[in-house]
């Protein structure tokens, strides 16, 4: 099949958000039936969280007290938590867990495939869904170990220098300015550690979906494959990480310890509704983006033109209602 020559395409936030833009736009019910499957089910989640769980807490319920002695020169008393909203949201973190792990396989699926041009099916979706959920419970599992491990370093890191500072006779006041500056440090820290992570990691899930690995491999993968983008990743994070916060804040403004009766408004409804279906294009967006993100640096790596060659080896039949559904090709400049 003869395609004229591709153009130049810098590689940029823009560029990449129009490419994942122009994939949605050709499969749009393929991502429509997805995104009503994994997608809306989270976002409503997200949108009607604090809604849900202050119902949950208003209700009397028996408490559990904990006792975490290591903790002993931070903790005054046990904290004691009620345990039907702990209940609670321990299964709204597996409910998300779940839901955002089979929304990554199928749409990364869809998206890589759309890339090339390939026809793309729910049902094949759907499939790739179930059969990279534990490869992305593996390395999702992995790379949290590994962030508590930094936490768990700083943490030793600020619990010996408060004994430090106790062995050489200074009396610490837990609730002075001092410490809770020298706790906002650490923290910073933390945060930073993690971003810098996560801009590393852009890649890991796409790859476990795409290259089939799991565990460590998908991180160190990534890792190579985001260099000399490190920016573009930083941007992107920052960008769905921004508009999913104001997203997320703008779902729970207005809300009071009084939420039972407000299930009963309309304005109260649509405002979930309106919330959860622009998080759902926002989530959309982002799984789309990164995927597309992760082809542009294969090819800067040099690692695509070998899978262009063989996608144009094939034999492709194009249909009157295919426009925009072509095998795609990209020539990238960076610089």
């Amino acid at each position: 099949m003869a395609t004229p020559p591709p153009l130049p395409l810098p590689v940029d936030f823009c560029a990449i958000l129009s490419e994942s833009k122009r994939i949605i736009n050709a499969h749009s019910r393929h991502f429509l039936a997805l995104s009503v499957l994994f997608l809306l089910p989270l976002s409503f989640s997200f949108s009607a969280y604090h809604a849900v769980y202050q119902l949950f807490s208003q209700s009397s319920t028996p408490t559990i007290e904990t006792h975490l002695s290591f903790l002993s020169p931070f903790q005054q008393q046990p904290p004691i938590l009620p345990a039907k909203p702990l209940i609670f949201t321990l299964l709204y973190t597996l409910f998300i867990f779940i839901f955002s792990l089979f929304a990554t396989g199928s749409i990364t699926y869809s998206v890589f495939h759309s890339f090339y041009g390939r026809p793309v099916k729910l049902v094949y979706a759907i499939k790739s869904a179930f059969t990279s959920f534990f490869p992305l419970v593996a390395t999702c599992l992995i790379s949290e170990l590994i962030i508590s491990g930094f936490l768990l370093i700083l943490g030793l890191v600020l619990f010996s220098l408060v004994k430090a500072t106790q062995l050489l006779g200074f009396q610490v006041n837990f609730s002075s300015p001092y410490f809770i500056f020298l706790c906002l440090v650490f923290l910073i820290i933390f945060s930073c550690i993690v971003v810098y992570l996560q801009v590393n990691w852009a890649f890991a899930y796409v790859v476990v979906v795409i290259e089939s690995s799991w565990g460590l491999e998908p991180l160190k993968r990534s890792k190579n494959l985001v260099k000399g983008m490190k920016w573009i990743a930083f941007s992107m994070l920052l960008f769905y990480g921004f508009f999913s916060g104001i997203l997320t804040w703008v779902s729970a403004a207005g809300w009071d310890e009084a939420v039972a009766d407000k299930w009963k408004s309309w304005a109260f409804v649509i405002h979930i509704v309106v919330t959860s279906t622009f998080l759902m294009l926002l989530i959309l967006s982002n799984l789309a983006a990164i995927t597309v993100f992760y082809m542009y640096s294969k090819a800067i790596h040099g690692e695509l033109a070998g899978e262009i060659a063989e996608e144009f080896a094939r034999e492709y039949v194009s249909l009157p209602f295919d426009d925009g559904k072509v095998p795609h090709v990209v020539s990238v400049v960076y610089g």
